[in-house]
């Protein structure tokens, strides 16, 4: 990959898409919704390849889920195009301005980030999303993605830039997919200093953490979610059932899925019984000692297996699930503090005073009180898609739209003052 070759273009690309108005970057992603939706086929056809080989590989079916397209998710994509365009464009906002005492005008404005750079893991979608994103903020895009959704992600490519081509105003080089031929390319990405303004990694921990070790470029960290929901004593354990059912089942291989349910101790010969019944025959719990016990006293032991260190602070990505039990509201907090991944954390509970403890002393991007974990997305924000869940606490945090893809500069207008 000619890294010096593809960021050249890409930075000449956002220059050019940085002078544009709103209405003309519009206009470019509304034919590239119009052109994945002609080739819807094409798409589907090739995502149906990465599908098949994934399988021949033995790939797990909650990641082959994260790999496939049909036709509701290429629908979600051109309805998140959709959703940008109707999004006020940030390029230019005042955030803020002042006049100074010697009669300077102060103004900060929102530009863009220039060149950005995703490096991502299956999800043919992210290649749409973090596109369209990057475009309606004047931002170049490079995307890596992996090998395993090679060809799904190159007709995407095809089609956007089939799209750009139709638009008067589109910006073709805006866009670019590295060839994904062998990991240097990667590593080419992550040093390319002074010519990637930014790199963003979505993927497993193994993924991120080598990219944050690698990189000479900034980084915002993104995607692990070792993610937690606690049932309060005064929880409606009904409300608790479905929160947890629909945090760990409906989409077990997303990072905002749930992977540990935290039990108040008082609760435990009530709820445990019931989390049992509910997710037997399709998510192996893993108890620790006192939920554990619990289970055996309701003649539940043979459904549910024993947890081990190991199993807490740790990403599945599968139907499966640990649960911890916890003396106090207090001990959760400790006990989430010290295993999450900044992620979305979930408190279950009729007590305001407890929910708003656990609001203020949970160390995440997204903090639920009575709602799925998996609300932590873009399009369910309101972002139309997202570049991705940021977990760390500069610059973005959660949920990237397309404000996050921006930055700041000053700009002072003055009349001969000097210092």
């Amino acid at each position: 990959m000619d890294i010096e070759k593809i960021t050249d273009s890409l930075k000449k690309a956002s220059a050019e898409l940085a002078q544009q108005t709103a209405e003309q970057k519009n206009d470019a992603l509304a034919c590239v919704a119009a052109s994945i939706e002609k080739n819807r086929a094409k798409i589907l056809n090739a995502n149906a390849l990465d599908v098949k080989n994934a399988r021949s590989r033995q790939m797990s079916e909650s990641l082959v889920e994260r790999l496939a397209l049909d036709d509701k998710k290429i629908d979600s994509i051109i309805s998140s195009f959709k959703q940008i365009i109707g999004q006020t464009d940030p390029v230019g906002e005042e955030v803020y301005g002042w006049k100074t005492p010697g009669g300077m005008t102060i103004r900060q404005v929102r530009v863009p980030l220039g060149v950005v750079a995703v490096i991502y893991e299956s999800r043919p979608n992210v290649t749409a999303d973090a596109f369209a994103l990057a475009y309606k903020s004047g931002n170049g895009i490079l995307l890596r993605g992996s090998s395993s959704a090679i060809n799904s992600n190159r007709a995407l490519e095809e089609a956007i830039k089939e799209g750009l081509k139709n638009s008067e105003s589109g910006v073709e080089d805006a866009i670019a997919l590295a060839p994904c031929k062998d990991h240097s390319e990667v590593e080419q990405i992550l040093t390319a200093v002074g010519k990637i303004d930014v790199a963003l990694p979505r993927g497993g921990a193994k993924l991120i953490n080598m990219v944050v070790q690698t990189a000479k470029v900034p980084v915002i960290q993104t995607g692990a979610g070792v993610c937690h929901l606690y049932v309060d004593e005064s929880a409606d354990l009904q409300m608790a059932l479905n929160l947890a059912w629909n945090a760990k089942t409906q989409r077990p291989g997303a990072c905002n899925a749930i992977e540990t349910i935290v039990i108040n101790e008082k609760i435990l010969d009530r709820f445990v019984p019931e989390l049992v019944k509910k997710f037997s025959g399709k998510v192996e719990l893993r108890l620790d000692e006192k939920s554990y016990k619990t289970a055996l006293n309701a003649g539940m032991a043979s459904e549910v297996k024993n947890a081990c260190s190991e199993d807490f602070g740790f990403e599945f990505l599968d139907f499966i699930c640990s649960v911890k039990t916890v003396s106090s509201l207090e001990e959760a907090v400790d006990f989430i503090n010290s295993h999450n991944t900044k992620h979305s954390e979930c408190i279950v509970t009729e007590n305001r005073t407890s929910a708003r403890i656990f609001q203020s002393k949970i160390d995440a991007a997204c903090v639920y009180v009575n709602a799925s974990t998996r609300f932590t997305d873009g399009g369910e924000f309101g972002f139309g898609a997202e570049l991705g869940i940021s977990t760390q606490k500069l610059h973005a945090r959660g949920p990237m739209g397309i404000k996050a893809l921006t930055t700041t500069k000053y700009l002072i207008d003055g009349d001969g003052q000097v210092r």
